[in-house]
């Protein structure tokens, strides 16, 4: 109780920096809009907006209520035209300074909740005056209650969700391409250097075979020897390269056997853990792959490491991959170590790569792909669930409204009918306690059928690939 007086106390506290806030921003906005003094209005969003920031982190961190930022992307650097020049609708600028403030200028004008936040810091004072006996008196609840009222005007919109998945949806796109591209590029650079010169050599030692055959039939068949033998270390190099585009164990025998060979063929000693009930997609199954061939061909030519150790597990239809291996630690996706591609092959599935790698080692690196697997029909509540939620949602409207908000009203205007609302035919002492009990039973109803479907645990599931632990030396 002490911890939320605490609280209460700095909410109110804050009032003596809003203030000031409010007057400045009030003239900082009229100057830039009356006067044109335009340079003033970033600065005043930044300083409106930091506030409002402030009221966010801390009503998560004391209500457990997120308050979703709700602005809309920020807009992308200017680029260059082929003339070198930058463009501003239809003026031309030889730097990126004037486009670069242009668009932030329109992007913070243009922003909804650059508004929101003026209309929240005008009307917050009066709302913290206006919940004062609650804090008093129950701060918890009240603090909750403010909380909600930061929501609605500091919280993000179905637009601005939009516009922020739009925006992710596009950086996905080009981190997906400039993978592809960097793909297609190995392969031809595969192709170019390994399969096609060896081609060229094979065709050319044909053709000194075909000159040969009549004239010296012993060197043209040292020649057909030499030949064969190039044969079969092109098809050698060609399933290298087919291996690179996606291996036929991993098509065929999905994802646990693909890691498996994988560890079969690695120099380390590698214990590999999978638990999986179901196969992941193609595409999913290729990435996870390819990101743990990667990590193991790191740890042995790079941290000097002797074992390693991979597991593959889900959390319901969430996909954890973690390569563990006792090298020197230091790996660093921005030294180049090929970490930063995983990380593009993963943002294609909203994978997000966690390392940790000190430095003596040992290095941990986590991959997370959220609902990378098919989703387990065990999930469904089961019979007994089902009908008391339709239960509770049936009865709940009873006690909530005909016995407590109706007769509320009721009470209030003075209305002297009793009819059949059990609250009024109570003394009047009784009356209002009966009635927020009736208002409060009926809101508990419908919380308790909310959290017995958000609450709902399928229990273990039937594990379709079967846990297994394999080491190869």
């Amino acid at each position: 109780m002490l911890q939320r007086y605490g609280q209460v106390a700095l909410l109110l506290a804050l009032l003596l920096a809003q203030i000031p806030v409010i007057v400045a921003s009030a003239a900082m906005l009229a100057l830039s809009f009356v006067l044109g003094l335009i340079f003033l209005f970033p600065p005043k969003v930044r300083m409106v907006r930091r506030l409002a920031e402030l009221n966010r982190r801390l009503m998560g961190e004391w209500t457990g209520i997120e308050v979703e930022r709700p602005y809309l992307p920020a807009p992308p650097p200017p680029v260059p035209e082929a003339n070198g020049m930058y463009r501003s609708e239809r003026t031309l600028y030889k730097t990126p300074r004037v486009p670069a403030w242009n668009n932030r200028w329109r992007w913070m004008v243009g922003d909804p909740a650059t508004w929101r936040d003026d209309l929240w810091l005008l009307l917050d004072p009066a709302v913290k005056v206006a919940l004062l006996p609650g804090f008093v008196v129950v701060p918890g609840r009240t603090l909750r209650v403010y909380a909600h009222w930061s929501d609605l005007l500091l919280g993000s919109t179905a637009a601005s969700r939009l516009a922020g998945q739009v925006s992710h949806l596009r950086r996905t796109r080009n981190l997906a391409a400039d993978s592809q591209a960097a793909e297609m590029r190995r392969i031809e650079r595969d192709l170019h250097d390994g399969t096609q010169a060896r081609l060229v050599a094979i065709g050319m030692t044909l053709g000194a075979v075909d000159q040969l055959v009549e004239t010296d039939p012993k060197a043209a068949r040292a020649l057909l020897t030499k030949a064969r033998d190039a044969s079969a270390e092109t098809l050698t190099e060609l399933r290298r390269v087919i291996r690179g585009i996606h291996p036929p164990v991993l098509a065929e025998r999905g994802l646990t056997d693909a890691v498996r060979a994988l560890a079969m063929d690695s120099p380390l000693q590698v214990t590999v853990t999978v638990d999986l009930r179901e196969r992941a997609e193609s595409p999913v199954e290729a990435a996870v792959y390819f990101a743990v061939s990667e990590l193991l061909s790191n740890a042995a030519r790079h941290s000097d490491a002797g074992t390693a150790t991979v597991d593959i597990s889900h959390h319901g239809p969430n996909l954890r991959i973690t390569v563990t291996d006792d090298g020197l630690g230091g790996a660093d996706p921005a030294k180049g170590s090929g970490l930063t591609g995983i990380e593009r092959r993963l943002a294609a599935f909203d994978g997000v790569l966690v390392v940790h790698s000190p430095p003596g080692g040992p290095t941990t690196i986590t991959m997370d792909l959220p609902s990378a697997l098919p989703h387990d029909p065990a999930g469904k509540l089961p019979r007994w669930k089902t009908i008391t939620i339709a239960l509770l949602w049936a009865t709940a409207w009873c006690p909530t409204f005909p016995q407590g908000v109706v007769p509320a009203i009721f009470k209030v205007f003075g209305v002297e009918e009793r009819a059949w609302f059990l609250a009024l035919h109570l003394p009047q002492a009784w009356q209002w306690p009966v009635i927020g009990a009736m208002i409060a039973l009926g809101v508990a109803m419908y919380v308790m059928a909310h959290q017995i479907r958000a609450n709902h645990d399928p229990g273990p599931f039937v594990d379709k690939v079967a846990p297994t632990r394999y080491w190869c030396p």
